[in-house]
């Protein structure tokens, strides 16, 4: 029956946008929930702290937490560190950049270009990054470079395996709908295969941010002077889980930053794929 049909479908139509209001208005009106969990843990924590059953010499209680956090940010020693920290991920994270990218371009783009570097990529990346660490110091000493290279290597990975996968996931027909519309080798990429390939890579690129980071803390508590990692190792010296937990607080807050950066660039660049939001229950 096409006239029922044709009615249905001008109902779903016209019902689209309402219903995409009401998941909107459900999601905003139990967001709160969100943040209902991590309040009772630290409710927890502190009523544990505070009744003897965590010793401070285990954890220190949030309040504690709290008054550490205070006087690093005052005494502007948090900030240093921080900054030193952002510099060293931005530097590496950048090589892993060019370095990935580029030899996903040549792997993804090219039969020759994959059997002579995806083997040799496929096998080093299983290679624990922290094994790395006496090698690198062997290599380039203790300064900033065996840092920055170690968060290069570690990102790189992640990089490289989204953004191949992503250019060998190509539709097929719109590749050849591409060839027969006459479009260059270059146009070809720039048009079709690059913006196919972008989710992918920008899958990638979260899972580089998060690897940089947790590779960071292991770099920075090796003959380092510097850094939230040098601030977590000094604490532990002392004993002083306070500062241990800011300076573990700091990087988690750091995570949370960039993935929320990351998910802000997918959707202006993505802007033209439509992608499933989840259900409102």
């Amino acid at each position: 029956m096409p006239e029922l049909s044709d009615l249905s479908q001008s109902h779903a139509i016209a019902a689209g946008p309402a219903s995409h209001d009401r998941v909107f208005r459900g999601r905003a009106s139990h967001g709160w929930l969100r943040a209902l969990s991590p309040l009772l843990l630290i409710v927890l924590w502190q009523i544990g702290s505070s009744t003897g059953v965590i010793s401070s010499r285990t954890l220190a209680a949030p309040s504690q937490v709290l008054v550490s956090f205070g006087s690093l940010v005052a005494s502007g020693e948090l900030q240093h560190h921080l900054l030193i920290s952002l510099g060293r991920a931005a530097k590496g994270l950048a090589f892993a950049l060019l370095l990935g990218g580029g030899l996903a371009l040549i792997a993804g783009l090219s039969k020759a270009g994959e059997y002579v570097i995806d083997a040799p990529v496929q096998m080093f990346r299983t290679l624990p990054v922290v094994a790395l660490v006496p090698l690198f110091i062997i290599w380039f000493g203790i300064g900033e470079f065996p840092k920055i290279a170690l968060v290069t290597v570690a990102a790189t990975f992640p990089i490289y395996l989204a953004l191949y996968a992503g250019i060998r996931g190509v539709d097929a027909k719109l590749i050849e709908l591409a060839r027969v519309l006459g479009l260059s080798r270059g146009s070809l990429i720039r048009n079709v295969i690059l913006p196919g390939a972008l989710p992918m890579a920008l899958v990638g690129l979260r899972y580089s941010l998060g690897i940089s980071l947790v590779i960071l803390v292991v770099a920075e508590q090796v003959n380092a002077t510097s850094g939230i990692g040098y601030l977590i190792s000094d604490a532990r010296d002392f004993m002083r889980t306070d500062v241990i937990v800011v300076g573990l607080l700091v990087y988690a807050l750091l995570g949370l930053t960039v993935d929320v950066l990351v998910r802000w660039l997918e959707r202006r660049l993505l802007a033209w794929r439509a992608s499933f939001v989840g259900a409102a229950t």
